[in-house]
C-alpha cells in the first residue's frame, strides 16, 4: 500500500521536470517502433544514467528519498529486476544508500567530470583484486596519518561507523555503507583532501562485498566472516585511538592483505576448476 510519504515523493518525482511527461510520451512512441530487443544490462545502465542526471541537475537532492521501485518501473517502463540492478550500481558508485526497511536516499552529487571507477567494470574476482591492490597502496599510509592527525570528533565518527557496521552485518547493503563510512572517515582524518577525494571517487565499489559474496568465496559462513572483519577493523580503530601510526599502518595492511589473500585463493581455485 502506498503511504502518504511515498505518494508525495512520487508526485514530486513526476512533476519536478517540466518536460518529463513529454519525454515519457516520446519514449512510449519509440517503444512502439519495432527494434531489436535490448539487453537487461543496457536497460539498467540507461536507468543509472537517467537517475544520475537527475541527481546532478538537482531534481533529486542530497537526502531525498528515491521514488519507490514501482514508481520508477512505471515512469521508465522497465522491470523490477532492472530497477534493482540500477540502484545497486548507484550504491556502488556512492550516489545513494539503502536503509533497510526505510528506502533509498541520495548521498552525493556525481562530479560532471574527473576520475571515477565505473562500478559496472568491477565485475570479476580479478577486478576486485586489482582494487584491493590500489587500496593497500593508498589506505596503509592514510591510516598512519590519521593516527597522527585525527581529532576526538573524527575518532567518535569512526566509532559510530563501526558500531553501525556491527549492527547491520545481517543486511549486506547497510553493512557496505557502514564499512565504506569507516574507511572514508580515516581518509578525512588525514587532513589531506586528496586522500578524501580519491576515496570519494572510488565510492563503495572498493568494498569487495559490493560485487562478490566474499564469505562464500572464502569458504566461510557469513557470521564468522563478518566477525573476522570486525576484529580487523577494531585493531585499526584501536591503533588510531592510541595515535600509534606504525600500528595503524600495520593493522590496515593486515586487514586489506587478508581480504586480498582470501579472494586470491578463491580466484586460483576457480581457475583450476575452469
Amino acid at each position: 500500500m502506498e503511504t502518504e510519504s511515498d505518494r508525495t515523493t512520487r508526485l514530486s518525482y513526476d512533476g519536478r521536470k517540466p518536460n518529463f511527461r513529454d519525454k515519457m510520451q516520446t519514449m512510449e512512441k519509440l517503444m512502439d517502433t519495432p527494434r531489436l530487443p535490448r539487453k537487461r544490462r543496457s536497460l539498467a545502465q540507461e536507468l543509472v544514467t537517467v537517475l544520475s542526471e537527475q541527481i546532478r541537475d538537482g531534481l533529486l537532492k542530497r537526502g531525498d528519498k528515491l521514488p519507490t521501485e514501482s514508481a520508477i518501473m512505471e515512469a521508465h517502463g522497465v522491470s523490477r529486476t532492472v530497477v534493482r540492478e540500477a540502484i545497486s550500481r548507484l550504491q556502488a558508485a556512492g550516489q545513494v544508500e539503502t536503509r533497510h526497511g526505510i528506502g533509498t536516499f541520495v548521498l552525493d552529487t556525481p562530479s560532471p567530470s574527473g576520475f571515477r571507477i565505473d562500478p559496472a567494470t568491477v565485475v570479476t574476482l580479478r577486478d576486485v583484486l586489482a582494487i584491493l591492490e590500489l587500496r593497500i597502496s593508498l589506505e596503509v599510509e592514510s591510516a598512519g596519518l590519521a593516527a597522527q592527525r585525527r581529532s576526538p570528533e573524527q575518532l567518535a565518527t569512526m566509532r559510530a561507523a563501526l558500531d553501525a557496521l556491527n549492527e547491520s552485518a545481517s543486511h549486506a547493503s547497510d553493512a557496505v555503507s557502514s564499512d565504506f563510512a569507516f574507511h572514508l572517515e580515516i581518509a578525512l582524518s588525514t587532513g589531506n583532501r586528496y586522500f578524501t577525494d580519491i576515496m570519494t571517487h572510488l565510492g563503495t565499489s572498493i568494498i569487495p562485498r559490493t560485487r562478490l559474496n566474499s564469505a562464500r568465496l572464502a569458504h566461510d559462513d557469513q557470521q564468522h566472516y563478518m566477525g573476522r572483519l570486525s576484529r580487523e577493523h577494531e585493531e585499526i580503530y584501536d591503533a588510531i585511538a592510541r595515535q600509534d601510526s606504525d600500528a595503524a599502518r600495520a593493522a590496515m595492511r593486515l586487514h586489506l592483505t587478508n581480504s586480498r589473500e582470501r579472494l586470491r585463493q578463491a580466484h586460483e581455485e576457480a581457475q583450476a576448476q575452469g
